[in-house]
Parts: structure tokens; sequence; C-alpha cells
């Protein structure tokens, strides 16, 4: 049987609808008209459509491979064009995607994040979780299958309404669910969910990206199957202004970005700092006391991490795609556009370090007062960590990890900043010279296994300081200098929007030599990442989803269309500072 009509869903084209509004003068949005979406090529697909030749090593325009169309459940789409053997990893990961699907009601509404039979303890790897389910969704609706993401898309708007309480405090009402969890009862045959908004998480963390993950898929179920149906509900609309409302609320901030507790992102464990920079004053550090100097060079997640301020910028921009010019929506498209000036001046101008930045920093005064401050944060050079003065090519650059008064995080994340360059809020230039980055610190940063989601590790004395002991968290595993092979995904859509798609074809072949034999584990260890971790889960989906996005992706660059924005000049700032790439 079809595997599409035995689940219900509609076959839809691959190739993205176009909208306009992605690359509108913001200054001039307010006055504008709302712009209808056309069943044609967005810029985004017409310039990577051309870039096939190239990528697929002489073969033009491919779509993954499934022998004799539509064969069944676990095969992806085929094209009549294709008359070439796929990787055998492509089957495999379809099946095991399509193992994971979740039901609500006969209806399938997610997937698991792990399906790992040999695990002893599920704890919540049985559950949907939001940002988890991206690629999935990314890989369905590549795979003209939209409608098991448009039941997620309702399914967790519908959960956002409910009231969300951790003890006696009330969470904001725009919070999304963290992840939720279908009860089968097979005696009165019904189905019910139960979401976790944190109150189960560890560490009672509300997730922050979930909501913006959230807009962020809708807007690709909108480039995907040109409906824009859903997302001009009211029911859409209302949920895309909650959301939002809860992150431009007015307060004591001096900066656009969005302050952030530990634990609220993929990055869910504590990986800071306790404040120790007293000892920088003192005169006479006994040399037992040195170690102690390090803490103060890792800021963390807490604070202003770049993994949410990316998204943030994100989902604001797709959010002001969608958003009607009624009553309501104006009032909250106002509040966008400011808000996207300061964000990305203010990302682009203190988050970013390429060399000559860094020198800048190593060579700047403190104590510094009044409007003139060359030191805006009074950031004090001796805590720049020796690693990065190693780590920085001569070419190439990166936003970095959090930047707050007198503290900078100088670690690389790699989710933050392929989200900066799908978004644009890194500057064409910047994008180059973070692919540029990549290049010259492949070994750090990709290893044998992509992708380094921080890097470096902390360890140590470091490590017991900042993670707490976390025994998860050791040095060079999980979040700490851990390879993920989910951020495949992220690292091909930016390669192929860089015009570097042989970095994702490199990557991707790296992968391919292990993940299935490995059994797709959740992450790997080691500096090169040559271990399976040593908790990872087995069968984690969105390693399966990821490979499979990046697989798609580069095969048929269109697709790139969902998950991509272009840079909107009136947002480019002045920056009067060293372009790395020009060396």
């Amino acid at each position: 049987m079809d595997g599409a009509k035995e689940f219900g869903l509609k076959n839809v084209s691959s190739h993205c609808s176009i909208s306009e509004m992605d690359d509108y003068d913001l200054s001039r949005l307010l006055d504008k008209p709302r712009l209808n979406i056309e069943r044609q090529r967005s810029f985004d697909e017409r310039s990577m459509s051309e870039l096939s030749v190239g990528i697929t090593r002489g073969l033009e325009h491919l779509d993954v491979y499934s022998p004799g169309g539509r064969s069944g459940l676990d095969t992806p789409a085929s094209s009549a064009r294709n008359s070439f053997e796929p990787h055998p990893m492509v089957n495999e990961a379809w099946e095991a995607l399509r193992r994971s699907l979740v039901y609500f009601r006969g209806q399938p509404v997610g997937t698991i994040a792990a399906y790992d039979h040999a695990s002893e303890e599920v704890l919540n790897y049985d559950q949907v979780f939001v940002r988890d389910f991206v690629p999935s969704a990314l890989a369905f609706l590549m795979n003209g299958e939209p409608d098991i993401v448009k039941n997620f898309l309702l399914k967790t708007l519908h959960l956002q309404g409910w009231e969300k309480r951790i003890d006696r405090f009330k969470l904001g009402e725009g919070a999304m669910p963290a992840s939720f969890k279908v009860l089968h009862d097979p005696v009165r045959k019904s189905d019910t969910l139960i979401a976790d908004f944190g109150e189960s998480a560890i560490g009672r963390v509300a997730p922050v990206d979930s909501g913006f993950w959230w807009i962020i898929l809708l807007r690709a179920y909108t480039k995907s199957t040109g409906d824009l149906s859903l997302a001009e509900t009211p029911e859409c609309q209302k949920g895309m202004r909650l959301i939002l409302t809860l992150c431009l609320s007015e307060g004591f901030d001096t900066f656009p970005t969005l302050l952030c507790a530990d634990g609220c992102s993929m990055i869910d464990r504590r990986m800071r700092f306790q404040v120790f920079l007293m000892v920088w004053s003192a005169k006479k550090i006994e040399r037992k006391d040195k170690r102690v100097m390090g803490f103060a060079k890792y800021q963390g997640i807490y604070g202003y991490p770049i993994e949410i301020q990316a998204l943030f910028f994100m989902a604001l921009r797709c959010a002001l795609a969608m958003l009607k010019q009624d009553a309501e929506g104006k009032e909250c498209i106002e509040r966008i556009v400011k808000r996207l000036h300061a964000l990305s001046y203010h990302m682009r101008s203190y988050f970013w370090l390429d060399f000559q930045q860094l020198n800048d920093i190593y060579r700047y005064k403190t104590e510094e007062y009044s409007h003139t401050a060359v030191n805006k944060f009074n950031v004090i050079p001796d805590s720049i960590p020796d690693w990065v003065f190693d780590f920085m090519p001569t070419r190439g650059g990166y936003f970095i990890g959090n930047v707050s008064p007198a503290r900078m995080d100088f670690r690389w994340f790699a989710l933050g900043n392929c989200v900066a360059i799908l978004s644009s809020l890194a500057t064409p230039e910047q994008s180059m010279a973070i692919m540029d980055l990549l290049e010259s610190r492949w070994e750090e940063l990709v290893g044998e296994m992509p992708l380094k989601i921080s890097y470096p590790a902390i360890e140590n004395h470091e490590w017991r300081i900042v993670t707490g002991c976390d025994p998860k968290n050791t040095r060079w595993s999980y979040h700490n200098g851990g390879s993920w092979p989910v951020l495949l995904w992220l690292l091909t859509a930016a390669c192929i929007k860089t015009g570097r798609p042989q970095i994702a074809r490199r990557a991707i072949d790296l992968a391919e030599s292990r993940l299935l034999k490995d059994g797709w584990p959740e992450y790997y260890d080691g500096t090169l990442g040559r271990f399976v971790g040593k908790q990872a889960r087995k069968y984690q989906t969105w390693s399966i989803a990821g490979y499979l996005v990046a697989k798609m992706m580069l095969e048929d660059p269109s697709h790139l269309g969902m998950i991509s924005l272009e840079e909107d000049k009136q947002m480019k700032p002045l920056i009067r500072r060293s372009s790395s790439w020009t060396c």
C-alpha cells in the first residue's frame, strides 16, 4: 500500500512555494499591504537549485530514491529521473524514522525521541519533543507528507492553551511544551495527552526554544505546501503573538538579546560558572589557587546564549512573514521590526569574533566610562582563555557563546552559528567566515563524526565548578564537547546557503561510515568523536532524521527554502571592524 495513503496523507510537491515577505524592506513593512504567496520557487530556491550539478558529483537535481515509486511504508518518495542506487542507509533510515511515529486517535502527531529497546530506563525518551521533532518534520515535508507536520503543529498549539504551573507558580500563557506523551487506554479505547512544560524536566526549567522552533516549523510547512490557511487561522495567529509577547515584553534589560536560564534549550543541563571574578583583584594568588582563575573564562548557557539569540532572531523574521496586519497583528509587527533592527546590530557587533576583533579585545582598556567607551561591556582582557588564540585562524570567525557585562564565553556553539547563517543574522561575509573557520579547524569541530555541539570541552577543576560535577557532561561528552549527528542537517543547510556543498558532502561521508553500524546513537564522545557516547541512546530519532534531511537537501537544494531566509539589507549595521575574510 502507498505509504502516504496509509497515513491518509496528501502528496505535495517537495519544491517550496515563495513568499516575497522574506526579502522585504523592514523600514517600509508597516505601510505595505499583505503580500500573497505564489506557487513558485523562492529566491533561496532559485539560487540554490543551480548548485545541484556540483553537489551531487555530476548528477543533477536528485531526489531520494525509492525503487518502483512509493513502494511502501518504509520507502521515501521517488523521482522518475532517478536511475541510480541510493546509499543503503537511506531506506534503513526511513524504516527507523517511521517506527518512531506516535499516534493520537489514529493520526500521526510526532516522533518519539528514541526507539532504544536495549535501554533499561526509558525516562522521557518515549515522548515527542518539540525541538527533536523539527528534523523529522522537515524530512516528512521534503518527502511530500505534510499532514504529520500539520497534526503536530495543531496538537502543540492546543497544548499551549493549557494552564501551566510548576509548584505554585504559573507560567506565561505563551509558553510551549518541551514535550508531550500519548497515553493509550486499551480498555476505554481512548488516548490522552500529557504535556511537560518543565515541571518534570531535569532542573525544572521551561524550554525557551520550543516556541521559536514551533514558529520556524510553521513557516517551513507554509513554504513547503504553499498552504497559507493554517498560518492564517485565528488560533495560529494568536499562538505566534503569545510566544512573542513573552519575549518582547519590556523590562530592565539594556540589551535586545533574550535573558535565559540554564537548561532552556538543546543544551539542557548546567554549563555555566558561579561568579568568581574577585580572584582577579587579588594582588597575590598562591600557585595552588591559580587554577581558580580559569573559572571566569566560561560564562556558559545562563545569560544570553548564542543558540537562543539566533533562534529568537529567526522566529521573529518567520513570524513577521506570517502575521496578519490586523489590529492585533500590527501592534506585534511594530515591536518585531524594532527588535530585529536592534538585535541584528547587537549580535553582529558584540557577539562576532574574528582575528582582528580578538586582537582588539586583547588590547582593551578597562573601567571606561561614558558613551565613548570602546570596551562597552568592561571585558577584562586577562579573562580571554589561552586556547582561543591558537584556535582563531587568520581567515574566519564565529559568533561566540555568550556576552554580558564583564564576561564573554569564547566557546564555539554549532547550532547557534548554523542558525545565524540560515536566518541571515550573520551577514554574507560573516557566513563565509564561519565556513572558513570550519574548514580551517575541521579536526577540532568535526573530527571523525560531525558535529561538535560546543568547543572546547571544560575539564578538571573547571568542570567541577561549571557543571556541578555533572557525570553526564564530563569532558568531550554529551553537551560538553560531544559530537551530535543531528547537527548534520543544520551544517548541510548552512553549507548549501554559503555555496560550500563540498563541506557538507565530506561531513555526510563521515556520518555514513558509522551511524548505521553504530545504531544511530544520540551523540559521540572524545576529542574526535570516535566513541559512541557513554550514555547515548541508540536509534535516536533526530540522529536518523538529521541524516535524511541532510541527504535530501544535498540532492535537491531547493528544499533549503523551507528553513532559510535571505538577508534584509535594512538590518545591516555599520560595523567599523576588520573583516577577517578579506585578509
